[in-house]
């Protein structure tokens, strides 16, 4: 392959030839199952690739190589061969719980066998690899179909850091349109340009740590990777960046598949993602080192999480709505002590040389947290008066269309002291357009008068910003319209027309109650 053009054109034609295969197969039903298994498949051979190289390298030095994957279950050992094991003797390799092994002997199938495997011999990619197969299945029914598709897969060179570039392009893309097949279901897939917007503004740091709790496929670790990848200048930066940077948390089988092998393609060689549900502890139980200093993150909202779950938050703050819990996991896990997010002498002179830098969240949410009031609005008294919740982007109808319609928010907050103030901004919709589709997303371009603005605050047609004592005074209801805005109603939809009226009417009871308190004082 001699240039990034033909590498690009000969990858996208090996997956599409691999995907043209597996639409053969009749256990397998549209994306939603030809991605997964195309991701385990890659997932081994990237693991070979890396186990070969990192095996001469130890070599090299002199070292004692320690294998993650022994033979005979090494991608070199059953798949590299085009002509080796195929057929129902595959199947049987790779889905049974006992089998005849490559080799001739009897013993584990290859799916067990992983699923086994532990960091014992002090290798911890061996959970990771336990953990991701944990969830994996094969459906493919034909082994020879399977043998073609490992075929092509074994045409990937996973040691080329070009190749490793483009197939990570061409995997968000396929990402992306198993969002699209998903429909409902895609609950956590973010919009690339609002990712990468959230962490532009955030801007992690190289030895900060970067947490997702809700880590779906791993968009946001994946855009905070490269940010922070921007900044490594030595060998020591590298391993920072490798080991003590980004962490993640999700519960599903399926998008932490996708999520490990999102990040593998990206450059991370072991990422760190927690398999569990991030909000299973007692929230009284997470301590100083247990915190980040950076939360990016796109929480489920709109799901129920069961009594125990619940039963981890205070008393007064139970609740079974996801986003709020999570909210409340957010603010918990952000770091206390100043200065702490720099280790030590490791970083320390160039990170501290761009000043102290706080601990921050960026974190969607959805319109209902705004003006949500009981539980919801003792969560945000807590916001408001132990954190600075300096802004508030409102994000335009239809971001997350045709997924879901609810109207989304974008909140930031830090640790640098209790709200003053809080500004929004409302990113506009394009002009000309009425809303955003499937084929014509949100850009990350249309984000740049916000940016610019970010640093240099001025109240515009865009941007206002109100008292915290305000907010405090009505109930610490956060759903401020623009005042500089003229909204024609007359387009509208009949239930976002009824919506909208219903706002108003709210707006004027609260102005009402507001001039009744000022008038009995």
């Amino acid at each position: 392959m001699t240039s990034s053009t033909t590498t690009a054109q000969s990858l996208a034609s090996l997956l599409k030839s691999a995907r043209d295969i597996m639409r053969k197969d009749k256990g397998l039903n549209g994306d939603l199952d030809r991605l997964p298994l195309l991701t385990w498949i890659m997932f081994l051979k990237f693991l070979d690739d890396l186990e070969l190289q990192r095996e001469q390298e130890a070599k090299l030095a002199g070292k004692k190589f320690k294998a993650a994957v022994e033979a005979p279950y090494r991608w070199r050992d059953w798949a590299a061969k085009s002509d080796g094991i195929t057929g129902d003797e595959l199947l049987a390799f790779i889905n049974n719980e006992e089998t005849t092994r490559p080799d001739g002997k009897k013993g584990a199938g290859l799916f067990r066998y992983l699923r086994t495997l532990t960091s014992s011999n002090g290798d911890d990619r061996r959970d990771v690899i336990a953990t991701v197969f944990e969830g994996v299945d094969n459906r493919m029914k034909s082994g020879y179909l399977l043998r073609d598709v490992v075929n092509k897969v074994a045409a990937i060179h996973f040691t080329s850091s070009e190749e490793l570039h483009t197939l990570g392009a061409l995997y968000e893309t396929m990402l992306r349109e198993m969002r699209d097949a998903a429909g409902d279901s895609g609950e956590f897939y973010t919009p690339r340009a609002v990712v990468r917007f959230m962490v532009a503004v955030t801007d992690p740091r190289l030895g900060e740590t970067v947490l997702d709790p809700a880590s779906g496929t791993g968009g946001f670790l994946v855009e905070a990777f490269n940010h922070l990848a921007g900044q490594v200048k030595t060998v020591a930066d590298r391993r920072v960046l490798q080991e003590k940077s980004l962490f993640g948390c999700e519960p599903k089988p399926l998008p932490y598949l996708l999520c490990q092998m999102n990040l593998l393609l990206h450059g991370l060689d072991a990422p760190q993602i927690d398999p569990g549900n991030a909000l299973r502890f007692k929230l009284t139980d997470i301590g100083e080192r247990d915190r980040v200093d950076v939360i990016l993150t796109n929480p489920p909202f709109g799901g129920e999480e069961e009594r125990g779950i619940q039963g981890n938050f205070p008393e007064d703050k139970q609740t079974a709505e996801t986003a709020l819990l999570f909210l409340q996991l957010i603010m918990r896990k952000l770091r206390r002590s100043q200065g702490s997010g720099f280790r030590g002498q490791e970083l320390g002179e160039r990170v501290q040389g761009s000043g102290f830098r706080v601990s921050r969240a960026a974190v969607v949410v959805p319109n209902g947290t705004l003006f949500g009031d009981g539980v919801c609005a003792r969560i945000k008294e807590e916001l408001l008066k132990e954190f600075n919740l300096h802004t508030i982007v409102r994000l335009p109808n239809g971001v997350f269309a045709p997924y879901t319609s609810i109207p989304t928010n974008i909140l930031f907050f830090d640790r640098s002291g209790p709200t003053r103030e809080v500004w929004y901004y409302e990113q506009p919709l394009p002009e000309g357009r009425k809303n955003y589709t499937k084929t014509a997303p949100i850009q990350f371009e249309e984000f740049a008068p916000v940016i610019s603005w970010w640093d240099k605050r001025e109240e515009n047609e865009r941007a206002w910003r109100v008292p915290v004592a305000e907010l405090l005074a009505n109930g610490c209801n956060l759903d401020r319209k623009n005042p500089r805005a003229k909204e024609d109603i007359t387009h509208l939809p009949p239930e976002e027309l009824a919506a909208s009226i219903l706002q108003k009417e709210q707006r004027i009871a609260e102005i009402m109650g507001n001039i009744q308190a000022l008038l009995r004082k």
